[in-house]
């Protein structure tokens, strides 16, 4: 297992997980005197406080009844949730990484509590700053907002895919249709179509408060249009350069994780959470021939603004980094550091707009 990096916990609670996953299971008397070897004057209440915020944070699980039978074992989130050095581990040659190569038929049951209290709390009170924002800004001024950011988040999204358009080139071809000079045809139809999708989704906001395959392949088809890309489900194998993880070669099994991905998303209450596991799962399902992840962050996008969420424009991301969080759900189907950059896109997407 890659071992834990989190400045959330501190030396001792890792060598409490580090025991745990270990020892498969423990009671709080042996935790106890295993930490007593390694940190002085540590007193059983310390190590109940640490157990604790490893069961807040669902990295722990505690089973038994009474004091007596109580043991603690890793929880089945755990992997998921584990905190990775990600520098470490894309230092690894691609064949050197022991990965999960084949679909998690799993997944969809383990992607529950994927955020923390405190960062759903985080969430909601940067959420509560841009409704206070958009509240008494006058229409013309959110709709010159909106276009700003769905201007930052073409350019942007498109550049994630390899589009060599800048931004104001990306703000010319959009406001003007203005293409520029030195690029291909198909970038300027790939940023297009982004503005297509936006609209698509602005014009039918609380659609997607409920997700469906349906709506995803509406998503999906205006962001190939014109690309010769085909719009319906995949039914061959597909390969994922940077990586041995194959996603799945059937088109009926195709649709039917799909199926499970809109299911899961619904059944989710919190829209931060919902948004989160439908563009990570998109991106696993992987249901298209291309444009599998410009699906997965407009359907993201969609849901947060179904519910009045401020949406992102990912104009801060740094490509590679996105990358890394995408890979790392693939190989590890690990989220932390998906979470990672999703909670600074966020906040600077509430920061950086409307006022």
């Amino acid at each position: 297992m890659p071992k834990i990096t989190s400045n959330k916990l501190n030396e001792r609670q890792n060598v409490i997980l580090v025991f745990i996953e270990d020892s498969k299971s423990v009671s709080i008397g042996q935790i106890f005197e295993h930490i007593q070897n390694g940190f002085e004057k540590i007193t059983r209440i310390t190590v109940s406080r640490d157990l604790e915020k490893l069961l807040n944070i669902n990295l722990i699980e505690k089973q038994g009844k009474s004091k007596r039978t109580i043991v603690y074992r890793i929880s089945s989130q755990y992997s998921m949730l584990k905190k990775i050095d990600v520098e470490k581990y894309f230092a690894q040659d691609v064949d050197q990484r022991k990965i999960r190569e084949t679909f998690n038929f799993d997944i969809f049951s383990q992607l529950k509590d994927i955020f923390t209290e405190t960062e759903k709390n985080r969430l909601s009170e940067l959420n509560d700053i841009y409704r206070d924002k958009i509240k008494d800004i006058a229409p013309d001024a959110f709709r010159k907002e909106i276009e700003r950011l769905n201007i930052d988040f073409s350019w942007k999204s498109s550049k994630i895919e390899g589009n060599t358009y800048s931004l104001l080139e990306t703000e010319q071809l959009i406001k003007n249709q203005q293409e520029a000079s030195g690029h291909t045809k198909e970038e300027a139809v790939m940023i297009l179509n982004h503005k297509k999708t936006l609209d698509y989704i602005g014009n039918n906001k609380k659609d997607f408060q409920l997700v469906s395959v349906a709506k995803i392949e509406n998503v999906h088809s205006f962001l190939v249009d014109g690309l010769n890309v085909t719009k319906n489900l995949r039914k061959s194998l597909v390969g994922i350069t940077g990586t041995n993880y194959k996603p799945l070669d059937n088109e009926f099994q195709i649709r039917e994780a799909l199926e499970k991905t809109c299911q899961t998303v619904n059944e989710t209450k919190n829209v931060f959470e919902k948004a989160v596991i439908l563009m990570l799962l998109i991106a696993y399902i992987q249901p298209f021939v291309d444009g599998n992840k410009r699906t997965s962050r407009l359907s993201g996008n969609a849901v947060l603004q179904s519910f009045d969420s401020c949406p992102l424009s990912y104009r801060s991301m740094d490509e590679i980094e996105y990358k890394k969080a995408i890979l790392l759900f693939y190989e590890q189907n690990n989220i932390s550091y998906f979470k990672e950059l999703f909670l600074k896109q966020f906040e600077f997407a509430v920061e950086n707009y409307f006022g």
